[in-house]
């Protein structure tokens, strides 16, 4: 008996995350393989038979696993989730700013007192202790829990975008290098002789290797957005900032809140939380918990 409610516990405990929708994760692993499949059939055996560098050609291997494993982590971790038993003791953790987070609300969902810098999420149906924001792609809400990883997996998924467009890119100019062809001429339309640019060589190497040059112009788009998301990531944590956080203090203006201004003045905010950008960082990978925040107090 007491092992099948210890089941049931876990189950209940685990239903929101269970009957989330898989799409985007789905979608997520199946363009992984359809690059990782195109980069193994096409680019590595062509760039083995150049002699490439051995590690060179792993090394997309390599930070794929690297990112699988922080998908898998952060994707199956708990977030922090805020519960009944949990609820007064993470309330002692971050202080109230009194702009964003006002004491003694209570979330009429989950019907606990609501810590600061948390929010419900409505897809997975909790409360989560300094919430982030859903993300789609690893199917989880990003929390104080496994904030650093999620930022391990950007990291990860933009350095492994970057090596195969390396790879690939390096594989394209070594054919043109051989083939001698940006030193040559062609024939326009009307006869005329021109000598080779970048968009008759884009165009060459497009009829000769299709599928390449079109994961290579995939992968490049997906480095410069995954780049500059990381980019933002890194600045919230440096500023120890979350995005729900970010997107709700652009409707206050960047001068300090003053707790004991008029009441009938408009808020203001600042943010309290940041502690210098070393502490803000070891922050994301080591949450701060209600007996460190009494021994700094």
């Amino acid at each position: 008996p007491h092992r099948n409610y210890h089941r049931c516990w876990v189950l209940n405990r685990l239903s929101p995350f269970l009957s989330r929708s898989c799409l985007f994760v789905v979608l997520h692993i199946a363009l992984q393989a359809a690059v990782f499949g195109e980069y193994t059939w096409e680019v590595f055996v062509y760039c083995w038979e150049l002699q490439f560098h051995l590690l060179l050609l792993l090394l997309p291997y390599l930070l794929l696993a690297g990112n699988m494993g922080c998908f898998l982590l952060c994707s199956r971790a708990n977030p922090g989730v805020v519960t009944k038993s949990n609820a007064a003791s993470l309330v002692q953790v971050y202080a109230y700013d009194g702009v964003l987070f006002q004491r003694g609300l209570v979330c009429p969902t989950c019907s606990v007192e609501k810590p600061a810098r948390s929010k419900h999420c409505s897809v997975c149906r909790t409360c989560v202790h300094r919430f982030d924001h859903h993300c789609v792609w690893v199917n989880n809400c990003i929390g104080a829990s496994n904030a650093g990883v999620f930022l391990l997996y950007l990291l990860s998924l933009t350095a492994t975008a970057a090596a195969i467009a390396a790879v690939t890119a390096a594989f394209l100019i070594q054919v043109l290098l051989l083939s001698n062809i940006m030193h040559g001429t062609y024939l326009d339309a009307q006869g005329q002789e021109h000598a080779v640019e970048i968009p008759f060589l884009v165009q060459h190497l497009f009829l000769t290797f299709p599928r390449i040059v079109f994961m290579l112009g995939f992968v490049i788009l997906l480095t410069l957005v995954l780049g500059g998301y990381c980019s933002f990531s890194l600045y919230l944590a440096l500023t120890n900032q979350t995005t729900n956080e970010w997107c709700k203090s652009r409707r206050f203006g960047g001068s300090p809140h003053l707790p004991s201004q008029p009441h009938d003045r408009p808020l203001v905010y600042k943010n309290i939380y940041s502690k210098g950008i070393w502490r803000n960082l070891k922050e994301i990978f080591k949450p701060p918990t209600v007996l460190e925040r009494k021994k700094k107090t």
